[in-house]
């Protein structure tokens, strides 16, 4: 099989996708490995479809269209766009994170949002969970590939704490500094 923009080094085939084609894979919910081996073999919705939905959204986002253009661009309902809208904002937020790390965090937190949205309550939806996290972990293998690195190489820096872990840390121990000697303002108003 061919891929289109296939690269060789040492021997091997160097995975790749453009931002434009990672952004449709993010779009379309498609991981970036299958999204690549749809790439140059006659489908005609990822060599072009899928891509071209990327150039309107963000030729909209450019120009302020409104959700009718849009609908009318992406030949869609009109009350379907607001959700096109989020779902390349948050694309380009996966896509264009300034590290691997950060993109593979940012993929991973929208992966259990929406498991929390849709309820994460039973063996099935924490199943799905993992499932999802598990394509994450594959669409991060796949940029390091791109980028010839490895994921040894960012150990350290995936099991850094986040400025959201570090903010929690402080609130539980302040609640827990407060609830061992007593809530600050009770104090003040003896």
């Amino acid at each position: 099989m061919r891929y289109r923009g296939a690269r060789q080094r040492g021997g091997k085939r160097v995975r790749s996708l453009t931002r434009r084609q990672m952004l449709a894979a993010e779009l379309y919910g498609y991981s970036y490995a299958h999204y690549e081996a749809h790439l140059g073999i006659g489908h005609i919705r990822f060599d072009r479809l899928m891509p071209q939905d990327v150039d309107i959204l963000e030729r909209a986002e450019r120009e302020g269209w409104d959700a009718s253009r849009i609908a009318r661009a992406l030949e869609m309902p009109e009350d379907k766009v607001e959700r096109w809208r989020r779902s390349y904002q948050r694309a380009k937020e996966i896509v264009d994170a300034p590290t691997l790390v950060e993109f593979f965090r940012r993929g991973v937190r929208h992966s259990i949002e929406v498991a929390l949205r849709e309820g994460l309550g039973d063996k099935a939806s924490i199943e799905r969970l993992v499932t999802q996290v598990c394509y994450r972990v594959a669409d991060l293998a796949f940029r390091l590939d791109m980028a010839g690195e490895r994921l040894s190489d960012y150990s350290e820096e995936l099991r850094e704490e986040t400025e959201y872990d570090l903010e929690q840390v402080r609130e539980e121990i302040r609640r827990a500094l407060e609830q061992e000697l007593g809530h600050p303002r009770d104090e003040e108003k003896s």
